[in-house]
């Protein structure tokens, strides 16, 4: 059986182009939101439904109205959370208009931003090993639209030039490996700022394209955790 979400999850709109940089705090239900706390704090294997409904201050046959089991709540949140980065990813992309160095900079600009700012969504894809085969596929769908996003920029830049990589879909592989590596290290509380942390992983991103020219200097941006 699918597990499912009975209620609507709000979506995280991102806007015109432009917004792409700002990151307002998520709008959760109650439940997605008590849930989201429950797990980062204990993990998918550690937390109850119970616990999740005392935590909203509801009774488990009351949440279970809205969600099917706790493994739907994870999938909600996994596809809210993918749902967002690949919204902004696209949004970023465009704002780099026809150039493939200043698009791919964009959007491995948006993608870390969105992994430090939102880092509790974030950090639940080490959950996704919790999920049946078939929601695991449903949320690899979903992600894997970033993917495809980066690739056809890497091809891009690599067709005209302008980047010099051996093979485009392994640079993908690794330049989204070391994005979401970030949730495993990074704290709000460290040293480095978003901001900060952006533009090192865009100077990182562009040396490993072979970029032979610099992007755009980041504007600065006004963001909000999650």
């Amino acid at each position: 059986m699918v597990s499912s979400s009975k209620g609507a999850t709000p979506p995280i709109e991102v806007g015109n182009a432009a917004d792409w940089r700002r990151l307002e705090p998520t709008k959760l239900t109650p439940i997605l939101s008590a849930s989201l706390d429950a797990f980062y704090e204990h993990g998918f294997h550690g937390t109850s439904v119970r616990d999740i409904a005392r935590r909203v201050g509801v009774t488990v046959p009351a949440l279970y109205y809205h969600h099917e089991n706790k493994e739907a709540v994870l999938l909600a949140l996994l596809e809210l959370s993918t749902s967002d980065v690949l919204e902004r990813a696209h949004a970023a992309s465009a704002d780099g208009g026809d150039d493939p160095v200043q698009r791919l900079a964009n959007v491995i600009e948006a993608i870390v931003l969105r992994m430090t700012m939102r880092s509790r969504l974030a950090a639940l894809e080490s959950e996704v090993r919790y999920l049946s085969p078939e929601n695991r596929q449903r949320y690899r769908t979903v992600r894997k639209g970033v993917e495809e996003l980066v690739l056809e920029i890497v091809r891009e830049g690599k067709k005209r030039e302008l980047f010099d990589v051996a093979d485009a879909a392994e640079t993908t592989r690794a330049l989204l490996g070391m994005c979401q590596s970030i949730p495993r290290w990074y704290h709000a509380e460290g040293k480095l700022t978003p901001d900060a942390v952006a533009r090192k992983y865009v100077e990182i991103a562009m040396k490993t394209v072979g970029s032979t020219e610099l992007p755009v200097k980041p504007k600065k941006r006004r963001t909000a955790d999650v």
